[in-house]
């Protein structure tokens, strides 16, 4: 079992071939003076062998001379490869933007990975300088460096540590101009201003263009996810706008983003409704009030739900009907569906977002097979006739089923993980919902790692915000 943990590592760290990066032309211009001389010399060995007579090019010299010129060959095959590679580079960089903080921490790794190669090289900590006087950057990685050694037995002073990555920093003429340890141990570093100055250069004729990555992922983001028969409210606003600016920055990378909305439309809320429907609206199996009646009666059979035991069975009945795909009941909930959607793509219109719905009543034939999975791998137990799973460290389980065998969000969301990893081929899983929930998909997340639906390299992020209340100071 892998252990969840939300990843703390900024997602777009790029390693840069910093050595000749600014330097491509004059690598071009050696290797054709390079290929020039090749020439020479193999226009002189086909001199010498036509110039020697049979006798004098069959003992040693003969074989010196045809040695020369598979040395000679192998040299043109390689310089065909460096200007190949340097082709690729210079397609490259038309395409992307260097990033100057990913060449100075891919420069800085290289001096750790040299003086201390044990050391976790991820921890080449650059920041941005907080005053022009000390440079343009600094490196911090030799204060938690220096406990580290001192844990293992070797004591030195972080400054002592700093100089020793100075001394090791590769040669990059053409990107710092000089670096200074400074303070308890920080490395300030200058960068040339001839470098910046290309930079610029390059951004004001090829605009602004995003870095290299060094893998494309499959990133999907579940975002908005408002509930069918009820209006949106500003918190699903909030969720739509800022998982849509996450999806459009991710493209921008260069990833390949699966938009996902995860509306409300599956469970008893629907029996409630359509029950009351019965009553109060009679051509609801042909035609579905608006969604600012459907709100205002889905309220009604809440409260009928609390109070009026014989409501409540028959609602509990319209569950069964739907989930047993009842004509009647099921064209209901198929016309209040739509009815809410064409009210949700309005907003979406005007904002610009396209997304692919995905309701937990898609996940619902998947549900049965989830609680059947995870019982037969000893993870779900029945406790007081309930499916229910235990995750380590968490005071409340995940509720995979009622007594009743009606499915839950829990039941819905795990079924939603796996389908994301398993179907979708999904690398990093985003789910932009409110702080509020952050305990209820750590749970989630946790209990996929346990039944190994979180495959290794797969990376999953909640991303809150804060809660939004209603006037009754309750959560929308």
């Amino acid at each position: 079992m892998r252990p969840y943990s939300p990843s703390l590592v900024p997602p777009f760290s790029v390693v840069h071939s910093f050595s000749h990066m600014a330097s491509l032309e004059d690598i071009a211009d050696n290797l054709h003076s390079t290929e020039e001389k090749l020439g020479i010399v193999s226009s002189n060995l086909r001199l010498v062998n036509v110039d020697q007579q049979p006798e004098t090019t069959s003992g040693a010299f003969g074989e010196e001379l045809s040695q020369l010129e598979v040395a000679n060959n192998k040299l043109k095959y390689r310089i065909s490869h460096l200007k190949k590679s340097i082709a690729d580079e210079n397609t490259k960089r038309a395409l992307h933007m260097t990033n100057v903080r990913s060449v100075i921490t891919a420069i800085f790794r290289t001096a750790l990975c040299k003086c201390y190669p044990s050391f976790n090289t991820t921890r080449a900590i650059i920041q941005a300088s907080g005053a022009e006087r000390f440079g343009d950057y600094k490196c911090v990685a030799a204060m938690p460096l220096a406990n580290t050694l001192k844990q293992s037995g070797e004591v030195l002073s972080p400054r002592d540590v700093a100089q020793k990555i100075l001394n090791n920093l590769p040669s990059t003429p053409f990107v710092i101009e000089k670096c200074e340890v400074a303070g308890p141990g920080f490395i300030n570093v200058y960068v040339k201003r001839s470098y910046i100055s290309e930079l610029v250069s390059d951004i004001l004729v090829k605009g602004v263009r995003p870095p290299p990555v060094e893998r494309k992922l499959r990133v999907i983001v579940d975002f908005s996810s408002p509930n069918v028969a009820k209006e949106m409210h500003v918190g699903h606003l909030r969720s739509t706008i800022i998982g849509e600016t996450i999806c459009r920055l991710l493209e921008f990378f260069g990833h390949d983003v699966l938009r996902l909305n995860h509306v409300g439309d599956w469970g008893t809320q629907f029996g409630m409704l359509i029950a009351h429907l019965q009553d109060q609206f009679p051509d609801y199996s042909t035609v579905s009030p608006p969604i600012g009646d459907l709100q205002k009666f889905y309220r009604e059979s809440k409260k009928r739900f609390d109070n009026d035991e014989n409501f409540k069975k028959r609602a509990y009945n319209c569950v069964v009907k739907l989930q047993g795909n009842d004509p009647e009941v099921h064209q209901a909930w198929k016309l209040i569906c739509d009815v809410s959607r064409k009210e949700f793509l309005l907003i979406y219109d005007r904002l610009g977002v396209k997304n692919q719905e995905r309701g937990e009543s898609f996940y619902e034939p998947m549900m049965p097979g989830i609680v059947k999975d995870l019982r037969g791998k000893g993870l779900a137990v029945i406790e007081d006739g309930a499916t229910v799973m235990h995750i380590p460290g968490k005071l409340v389980p995940l509720m995979l089923a009622k007594s009743d065998g009606a499915h839950t969000y829990d039941t819905s969301d795990m079924a939603a993980l796996r389908h994301r990893i398993e179907e979708e081929k999904g690398d990093w899983l985003i789910y932009v919902v409110d702080a509020g929930q952050g305990l209820h998909f750590e749970t989630v997340f946790e209990g996929g790692c346990m039944a190994g639906y979180v495959a290794d390299g797969v990376r999953i992020d909640h991303v809150g915000f804060g809660v939004v209340l209603g006037e009754d100071k309750e959560k929308n």
